[in-house]
């Protein structure tokens, strides 16, 4: 059987290589901050094409795409106790206000929050039986922080947590998270709305806030929360920020489902999502 390329398929195949030369190209040179027309010279395009071009393949700017490497690479040399000036300068910001931006933009915290994350943050944390199974709780004095299902053992799940809040003080003190759990997962109408005390990206936020707008009983679809949130072409970026929610079944990760209709996966395996969304539409024909 024969193979051929139509022009279409070259066309394609010709842009992704120029792609492809563009993110080394950043990479190579992010410590410098290149220009856009510095990197549109270099893979040997105009501006415009470019920035075209990247921004349909990538499906953010070049801008953004350099600003995502400078994120990571500064988390990296915060991890690795640098300070904020010192950081600031090997990412080639030119100064430390330039780093604070660049991180409430991007992280929805300041730089010196990421490097103390959970420093003078008590945590109380147990476990406890729900109807679907075994949940950790944790619960920070702003409000809840965390709530997992355990898939594996519970040493994992804590795991988890501590990564999550790697300098925070835990305690386990069921007693303190005992009385949420009937609030959650048995009283149909809480007398008063959760706390919570998220942390995670702009983007990872205002995708949870949109998880929380969908009624009990109902379902969307990734598309839908994309185009919710005005990131009409961001789906799969939807998809990662639903799969990294931290307090499950109170931000309703379950009900997002493939626009084909199909439940999808469910960090907490297929079973417990179908479940929960069971569960809400008996309660919806049930109510009075």
């Amino acid at each position: 059987m024969e193979f051929s390329l139509t022009t279409h398929d070259s066309n394609l195949t010709q842009n992704y290589r120029l792609v492809e030369q563009a993110i080394q190209y950043i990479e190579i040179n992010a410590h410098k901050q290149p220009e856009l027309a510095e990197i549109a010279s270099a893979v040997g395009l105009s501006e415009y094409h470019f920035q075209r071009i990247f921004t349909r393949w990538a499906g953010i700017s070049p801008k953004r795409f350099l600003q995502f490497l400078t994120k990571e690479h500064a988390k990296q040399l915060l991890d690795q106790s640098k300070n904020l000036l010192e950081t600031a300068h090997q990412t080639g910001l030119s100064s430390v206000g330039r780093l604070h931006d660049l991180f409430i933009n991007a992280e929805a915290i300041s730089p010196g929050e990421y490097k103390t994350r959970g420093t003078g943050v008590e945590i109380r944390y147990g476990v406890h039986a729900t109807p679907f199974g075994k949940c950790l709780l944790a619960i920070t004095g702003r409000g809840i922080c965390n709530l997992s299902f355990i898939n594996q053992s519970e040493g994992a799940a804590i795991d988890r947590l501590i990564a999550q809040w790697e300098h925070a003080d835990l305690i386990e003190d069921y007693k303190s998270t005992a009385p949420l759990i009937k609030r959650i997962f048995l009283d149909r109408q809480p007398a008063s709305p959760f706390k919570l005390h998220l942390q995670g990206t702009n983007f990872q936020i205002k995708v949870w806030e949109a998880l929380l707008h969908i009624p009990s009983g109902a379902a969307t679809t990734y598309e839908q929360i994309a185009a919710q949130i005005g990131k009409p072409r961001a789906v799969r970026a939807v998809g990662t920020a639903v799969g990294h929610n931290p307090i499950a079944y109170l931000i309703p990760c379950h009900r997002v489902i493939r626009k084909t209709g199909e439940f999808g996966n469910y960090l907490y395996g297929s079973a417990r999502k179908k479940a929960m969304l069971a569960k809400e539409s008996m309660e919806i024909i049930s109510a009075p």
